[in-house]
């Protein structure tokens, strides 16, 4: 498994596949948890103008985004107890965090919702260009830490991408038993029907998530 972002950078996939890995977490999550605050992962289709992000929250002040955009995709992780954290150096980010990042994801960067007291929150970093043949990071000089950028933790059940580490998650987080099978279909993007919905959540059926499929863009047709 990953132990910094340059483990990252070497485990993730295309930007077109990341994308539809994270639609289906989203849409996952959608059906495990109803009320949107409770949620860990998350797609916004429409979240700005020729942009689309994903993103994770733990509840305890760890995040991720992705943001997909005509450039490419960029990606920020904050792991707040790890010691590359802005908290524990001064309110500075951690030397080289984000000085390799192209020009094209300088609003990312900057970008307000990803800030605090305007510094962007982070202890990991990386992107990939459309051009591009592999995502990238900065040149970092890691802490002695278990896991010094918080990547292993942020980014585990994203890189391992394999419905079995969704299903894993989901039963400790949501503390219930989840169907196997009926997540792999999530991963596959098979569209929803009530009964593989109920599979999830017995309480739901398709109509319940007409919001949250218009945001995720989860495809209502065969891809």
């Amino acid at each position: 498994m990953p132990v910094t972002v340059h483990d990252v950078v070497r485990a993730l996939p295309d930007i077109a596949v990341l994308r539809e890995r994270c639609r289906a977490l989203a849409m996952l999550d959608a059906v495990m948890s109803p009320e949107w605050e409770y949620r860990y992962y998350s797609f916004d289709s429409r979240w700005a103008p020729g942009e689309q992000m994903a993103s994770m929250r733990n509840g305890s002040g760890d995040t991720w985004s992705i943001v997909f955009s005509s450039a490419g995709a960029f990606i920020r992780g904050f792991d707040h107890e790890s010691p590359m954290s802005p908290a524990n150096n001064n309110g500075e980010l951690w030397p080289g965090l984000v000085d390799r990042t192209p020009d094209v994801f300088s609003g990312c960067v900057a970008e307000p919702a990803f800030s605090f007291n305007g510094r962007l929150q982070a202890t990991v970093c990386l992107w990939r260009q459309r051009s591009d043949d592999r995502w990238h990071a900065g040149d970092l000089a890691f802490p002695v830490d278990e896991d010094p950028d918080g990547a292993t933790r942020l980014f585990q059940v994203l890189v391992e991408g394999i419905p079995v580490a969704y299903q894993r998650f989901a039963e400790d987080y949501y503390e219930t038993a989840v169907d196997l099978d009926a997540v792999s279909r999530f991963f596959a993007l098979h569209p929803l029907t009530d009964d593989l919905v109920r599979r999830l959540n017995p309480d739901l059926v398709v109509a319940d998530l007409a919001e949250d499929l218009a945001e995720i863009g989860y495809p209502s047709r065969p891809v």
